[in-house]
């Protein structure tokens, strides 16, 4: 419940077209709120994008337990069916993070497929995909689901907001399972 509350607060103060305020002066603005006034059906998504993370990461299993933070590089592309983006995008994150007795978590690098919705500036997307957990026991694949949002400040840079549960069941010879909670933070630059 908690990363939902968080999500929703992240789409509210990065999405003044979402917000139900009165719309500002938008000549001084340098750009339109108004989605549809972006171009054509909604903004322009298609292209590729590079950019880094920092995240919030949350590990639960038996006897592996700890959070800490971590820090990403992600690159992807994105096409724009109008009101529809699919994309994709290799990411990875380094981090530190203890789980007790178990060992250390290294890194998390993940394949993701993505869909999403064109409110002009703002993509609100759903994500999935293969996750690989490097730890100092061994390593592990599994899977991942997430939501997000997007917003381009210009033509070329974006902020966002993400969140994804990843599940891990064996991690190297150790029999160790565990379930990853990962909120980040991203920024980048779209060719």
């Amino acid at each position: 419940m908690k990363p939902l509350l968080i999500l929703t607060a992240m789409l509210s103060m990065s999405s003044p077209a979402l917000a139900d305020t009165a719309q500002p002066d938008q000549s001084r603005l340098g750009f339109s709120l108004n989605p549809e006034a972006t171009s054509g059906v909604g903004g322009q998504w298609t292209g590729g994008s590079a950019g880094v993370s920092i995240s919030a990461l949350d590990f639960d299993g038996v006897n592996a337990n700890g959070d800490d933070g971590g820090f990403g590089l992600h690159v992807g592309y994105d096409y724009d069916f109008g009101r529809f983006v699919l994309g994709t995008e290799i990411e990875i994150d380094g981090t530190d993070l203890s789980l007790g007795t178990a060992g250390t978590v290294d890194s998390i690098a993940r394949l993701k497929i993505r869909g999403g919705y064109d409110l002009g500036r703002t993509l609100l997307y759903v994500t999935g995909g293969v996750a690989d957990i490097e730890t100092t026991f061994g390593s592990d694949t599994g899977g991942f689901v997430g939501v997000g949002v997007t917003y381009q400040l210009n033509d070329r840079f974006y902020v966002g907001g993400e969140i994804l549960q990843s599940e891990f069941n064996t991690i190297g010879q150790s029999g160790v399972s565990v379930d990853a909670t990962s909120i980040a933070v991203r920024g980048g630059v779209r060719f």
